[in-house]
């Protein structure tokens, strides 16, 4: 049965009926908006949170990473690979803005578990997603090493590292609406420029550049030549191997649903950038690695990883054409990308913490922040840690540090979208069980639950995936060092979670009778707090009270 102290008053889902101040017409209930209980300020919009969704994960994945891959798998496998694991963040991103709408906590996913599925799990899900921030932003500032050696390599490596990695410190320690509004102008470069990339990447494909065709075929197009001759490398292990790397790229898209908890009307910011996430995973990745495959051949010795300069494939591919302006513009996007999926990192961390706090998993200092709404507990050790791991790469090259990088990311963003799914279809089995109907959720993601299954399931298999690739690594002989190097995210997920189970000593998932789904929640009145109006029937028939 639903609970008789919650009732629909006209278009307002759930509202306590024993909630004598309701909030003025168009406002946010703050009485009963619990999501609003840590210190963040609710500053941001529907442009930031758009922006951020759309663009906030472009970095080193797949402006470099790309190369290693297209080495590794060939054309076919590294765009079946992106094919595949854009489904995935796609059917992840449905969960995120049905969930984040009704509650938009500080670390989203990491509550979402803590409430929908199992403490210990929640526990374990935030302690890996905030050593997953700090790798992020490590490789990161490896991948600006890389980036830089385009242009010279006289700068030391600790030299470079240091300087970019005050950079991504900048980005955050000034007010959260500036970082935003960094963000903002990143993603716009990131997404104006890719226009640039798939116009001029048909046309030099066709021999438009200075230098006509590739120099395999001196004088001719190119065109899906190198599907035609090598569409895949290295047999399905080559194609398994691109996978990490695709989720790696992909990585971060989740952050949306931390951003919720800072913007000021999720209703009506989440589903613009749950909306826009196919334009994305098209231009950017799809359409993106195409044209790369039909203009650098998976053998040319620059590519990230090989033998050469190490560039990345879309700077080859304007520098082999003999565009060299195109290919210094090329470099300097990537350049603003990886800086911006740094910073990006940096404030995810800090958010995880604040929320891993509030559920008592955290010292509660993490949960304080000053007058603009900064946590500092929480920024600090992210970027300290993020940046002190980033110099690995002063004694290893760059393409190894991406790998073990890579790798242990893809493993832990695995984990916490399958958590997502698996949330989502818990919390409707709980909306279910507890005698509610589905029309008074706020925002309903029309893919479920299909998407939910579909992500949940091959984040699982990815994941058995890895620990073959872990195994029986490609060309390289299995060994307990390429083993830890690829699966050591696993092993901590493991510990983190049995850790947890014994100290909780809980039930084994959370009873759907007892699962809280009015505590957290944020409710809504008809016209939202940035002004739009949402349409509703009743609206002209009842008059809402206004506060005192």
């Amino acid at each position: 049965m639903s609970d008789p102290s919650f009732e629909k008053h006209g278009d307002i889902k759930g509202v306590p009926s024993n909630n004598a101040e309701v909030a003025v017409e168009g406002e946010v209930y703050d009485v009963t908006d619990h999501g609003a209980d840590s210190q963040l300020k609710r500053q941001l919009g529907s442009r930031h949170i758009s922006m951020i969704g759309l663009a906030s994960s472009i970095g080193m994945g797949l402006w470099l990473g790309s190369g290693t891959s297209l080495m590794n798998a060939g054309p076919a496998g590294i765009f079946i690979g992106y094919l595949l694991s854009g489904s995935i963040i796609w059917s992840v991103s449905h969960s995120i803005g049905e969930m984040a709408i009704m509650y938009p906590l500080p670390s989203a996913f990491v509550q979402w578990t803590n409430t929908f599925v199992d403490q210990s799990a929640g526990f374990a899900l935030g302690w890996a997603y905030w050593l997953s921030f700090w790798i992020t932003i490590a490789n990161e500032l490896q991948g600006v090493v890389t980036v830089m050696g385009f242009w010279t390599s006289a700068v030391p490596t600790a030299a470079l590292i240091t300087i970019f990695w005050l950079v991504i410190v900048a980005m955050n320690v000034g007010a959260v609406k500036w970082f935003a509004e960094i963000e903002v102008v990143a993603a716009t470069i990131k997404f104006g420029f890719i226009f640039v990339v798939i116009i001029s990447g048909i046309v030099l494909s066709a021999g438009g550049g200075p230098k006509g065709g590739y120099p395999a075929r001196p004088g001719g197009t190119i065109g899906f030549q190198f599907w035609n001759d090598m569409p895949f490398l290295n047999g399905f292990k080559g194609f398994l191997s691109v996978m990490p790397t695709c989720i790696f790229a992909l990585s971060g898209s989740e952050n949306a649903g931390l951003v919720a908890a800072e913007t000021s009307n999720p209703l009506r910011s989440v589903p613009k950038a749950v909306k826009s996430m196919w334009i994305r995973l098209s231009l950017f990745y799809i359409l993106g690695s195409l044209i790369i495959t039909i203009n650098v051949s998976p053998l040319d010795d620059n590519l990230f990883g090989a033998s050469g300069t190490n560039a990345s494939p879309f700077v080859i591919m304007y520098r082999n054409a003999g565009v060299q302006p195109l290919a210094h513009i090329m470099n300097a996007v990537i350049l603003i990308s990886v800086l911006s999926t740094g910073g990006i990192s940096g404030y995810g961390g800090s958010r995880i913490l604040v929320g891993l706090s509030q559920l008592s998993m955290a010292p509660k200092v993490m949960q304080n922040t000053d007058s603009w709404g900064r946590p500092w507990w929480g920024l600090v050790p992210t970027l300290l840690i993020g940046g002190g791991l980033a110099y690995l790469n002063v004694s290893d090259s760059g393409s190894t540090v991406f790998g073990w990088f890579s790798n242990l990311t893809s493993l832990f963003t695995l984990f916490g979208w399958g958590m997502i799914c698996l949330s989502h279809i818990r919390m409707r089995a709980a909306w279910k069980a507890q005698g509610r109907s589905v029309a008074e959720l706020p925002w309903k993601s029309w893919a479920f639950p299909w998407s939910a299954y579909w992500g949940l399931f091959w984040c699982c298999l990815l994941i058995i995936v890895e620990f073959y690739l872990a195994v029986w690594p490609l060309g390289d002989k299995p060994s307990a060092k390429n083993f830890f190097a690829n699966y050591l995210s696993v092993v901590a997920i493991v510990v983190l979670y049995i850790g947890a189970k014994i100290y909780y000593r809980g039930r084994r998932w959370n009873n759907l009778l007892e699962i809280d789904l009015d505590g957290p929640r944020r409710f809504y009145a008809p016209k939202d707090a940035e002004g739009g109006e949402r349409k509703s029937f009743m609206k002209k028939w009842i008059k809402f009270p206004t506060k005192n």
